[in-house]
């Protein structure tokens, strides 16, 4: 009995010992992995995923709004930007961030499974776009009965092809391509260039689209913000900047600087032209103060 009391003694220590170690080494490599995940990311600059000619919101001369966020969101960092172009269609994602070529992509829809969302900095919503002066003018829905006959510019595929389907406006409505390469064919600028040469008589854009663009060289065109639709599939969309799968600390880190700068982000969108709504999509979103 001694002996194996002996033995039961001598073996405590050993155990406690080997424990210490596992726990060390535990310890160890997940700092490790820690740090492999953090190396994912530059120090030294923000690396931007982004489409060269995706105006009005980024361009490869550095133009776009989203550019100018990416600026931003550096100039806090203290690290200038660093851009790794391509065009924003099929393998987007994995031909820059998961080939970790880059580390956050400016512009992503909330939810989307390719990427981890940081929180929204903005949400915004499809928009009615007709001239100002016109007959169209005063339409805040697209069930409203001035629509009828009319001929509407529609993205084929996107959300408010079903509204004019419902309220039966897709019988004379012009399809513009949705999958495109930006870098020969733009079909928001051809659609508010048809509908300033008469070729239609509306324009139904994503806002952060339609609004810039008609900001910056339309002033005939008003943009009517889509917030009055109740019927699904909904026209409003939560904005985040998009990062690796995993990349729990980076997106925590950019999250610190949304809500940390959210006035200059709002501020930076609006002069951009980019209409902005409540985060239910059901109003325009005004300046606080």
């Amino acid at each position: 009995m001694t002996a194996w009391a002996d033995l039961a003694r001598c073996a405590r220590p050993a155990r406690l010992a080997l424990g210490l170690v596992a726990a060390w080494l535990a310890a160890g490599f997940a700092a490790d992995a820690r740090a492999q995940t953090s190396d994912l990311v530059s120090e030294n600059a923000l690396r931007v995923c982004a489409d060269p000619a995706n105006m009005p919101a980024s361009a490869e001369d550095q133009s776009g709004y989203e550019n100018a966020l990416a600026e931003l969101i550096a100039d806090k960092l203290g690290v200038p930007v660093e851009y790794t172009w391509y065009p924003m269609a099929t393998g987007f994602i994995r031909n820059t961030l998961k080939a970790k070529r880059c580390d956050v992509v400016m512009g992503y829809a909330q939810g989307h499974e390719l990427v981890q969302n940081t929180n929204h900095y903005f949400t915004s919503v499809y928009t009615l776009i007709v001239p100002k002066d016109g007959p169209l003018a005063g339409v805040t829905s697209l069930s409203d009965a001035a629509l009828n006959g009319q001929r509407i510019g529609i993205v084929a595929g996107t959300p408010p092809s079903a509204h004019l389907a419902r309220n039966g406006l897709i019988g004379k409505a012009k399809p513009y391509r949705l999958f495109v390469d930006r870098r020969h064919e733009s079909p928001a600028t051809d659609m508010i260039a048809d509908l300033e040469a008469g070729a239609i008589d509306a324009a139904i854009l994503w806002g952060p689209l339609g609004g810039p663009l008609v900001k910056q060289g339309h002033p005939g065109l008003a943009v009517i913000p889509l917030v009055n639709e109740t019927d699904p599939p909904r026209l409003f969309f939560r904005i985040t900047m998009g990062v690796r799968l995993g990349e729990k600390v980076w997106e925590r880190k950019l999250n610190s600087l949304i809500r940390r700068h959210q006035d200059e982000i709002d501020a930076l969108l609006r002069e951009a032209g980019v209409p902005l709504v409540n985060d239910m999509g059901t109003a325009v979103k005004e300046p606080e103060g």
